[in-house]
């Protein structure tokens, strides 16, 4: 028995996948797929996640709709890979609720906390809200450092536990020991297949977006918002050893390392979930989970408008504007912050568990056989 209808539905496709194995060459999912004989919760969550959705085992498989097979696997995976979200979120009593409207309480969150700031800002001294401001720390004459400290590093803090959380819950459910996450050829592998994005090639010949003529376009949309965030993940880490190690305080000079590395990062998020948002669009609407988009929509829209708020910030920065800006830009952030452990994100963390799972398990069988 299965905890849900669609586990159920997982369960029957992958029996009907296992007796035939054409596909077996397309992605990580059939080979992973081929070392069961039967599937478990666990193991059919492991395989959703594996699953990077390139759609070309729904092109290739004799028995994909009309036939009375009725085999879809990208769909039934993606419906699965949502169930997962829900499954090991923490607390559970959220998952529903974002999952629900994630969107539009993502924006509204971003927007209370935006115009909180502004309000309180304003109503103590306007002439900082809307005024021009310069120079190092103009930034804390809106919001006090360690006041903005407190607020988003308990947002980012609560993120970081709840997401924990749901890797303690995932990891346990596909039954697979702690010390696999100590492997260091698993881990590496799994890291070279990841920032490649090796299984969205369809075997080889490349995404299937827009009907049956594959493509690159994902994978490089999927980089551009990856490398984009690690690229502004990486300015705020250098900005915060500025500011204790060395006692500079934003803003930094265009020409700074923080300056440099987030724009390029949000350079980088402004293409790629607009491209990602695009692509969705052009998909074919049998292989995507439709009734379920809106944490993606909403998680993509989240990053775009991160990236859009904080670079109108750096070029507006010494105008009147600075002041609303920032209290936008900060607003948005604190959105991301408190839904990332709910949408698509976590499926990013997840995607990377379950490629490291494979990795100890194609190598475990390839030095049996040569043994």
């Amino acid at each position: 028995m299965h905890a849900t209808n669609i586990l159920a539905e997982a369960d029957r496709l992958m029996t009907v996948c296992n007796s035939c194995r054409y596909c077996e060459g397309l992605c990580a999912v059939f080979p992973a797929m081929e070392m069961r004989r039967d599937f478990q919760d666990g193991d059919l969550n492991y395989l959703a996640n594996l699953c990077h959705s390139c759609g070309a085992c729904y092109h290739d498989c004799q028995f994909s709709p009309p036939h009375e097979f009725n085999v879809n696997v990208p769909k039934v995976l993606a419906q699965v890979r949502a169930d997962s979200y829900a499954a090991y979120a923490w607390p559970r009593a959220f998952s529903g609720m974002f999952a629900r409207n994630g969107l539009a309480i993502t924006i509204a969150a971003s927007l209370s906390v935006a115009v909180f700031i502004a309000g309180f800002v304003g109503w103590t001294d306007p002439a900082v809200l809307f005024s021009a401001q310069s120079g190092m720390g103009s930034f804390y004459r809106l919001m006090p450092h360690n006041t903005m400290a407190l607020i988003f590093g308990a947002a980012f803090l609560y993120a970081i536990v709840a997401m924990s959380m749901g890797v303690r819950a995932f990891w346990k459910d596909i039954g697979e020991p702690a010390g696999t996450l100590v492997e260091g050829p698993s881990i590496w592998q799994a890291m070279k297949d990841a920032s490649t994005l090796r299984y969205l090639d369809g075997g080889g010949v490349g995404c299937m977006n827009e009907g049956e003529r594959p493509t690159d376009n994902r994978r490089l949309y999927h980089h551009f918002t990856f490398y984009g965030f690690m690229l502004c993940f990486a300015a705020t880490s250098v900005a915060t050893l500025y500011h204790y190690l060395l006692g500079r305080e934003a803003p930094y000079p265009w020409y700074d390392l923080p300056v440099l590395l987030g724009t390029a990062g949000g350079i980088g998020l402004l293409i790629g979930p607009v491209g990602l948002l695009l692509a969705k669009t052009k998909r074919d609407p049998d292989v995507q989970d439709q009734a379920r988009l809106g944490m993606d929509v909403a998680f993509l829209a989240m990053l775009f408008m991160t990236s859009l708020t904080g670079l109108a910030l750096l070029v507006l920065r010494t105008t009147p504007a600075m002041g609303l800006l920032l209290a936008l830009h900060l607003g948005v952030v604190f959105g991301l912050f408190i839904t990332m452990p709910y949408g698509k994100f976590v499926h990013g963390i997840y995607r990377f568990l379950s490629l490291v799972r494979y990795a100890k398990e194609k190598r475990m069988l390839e030095e049996g056989a040569a043994a």
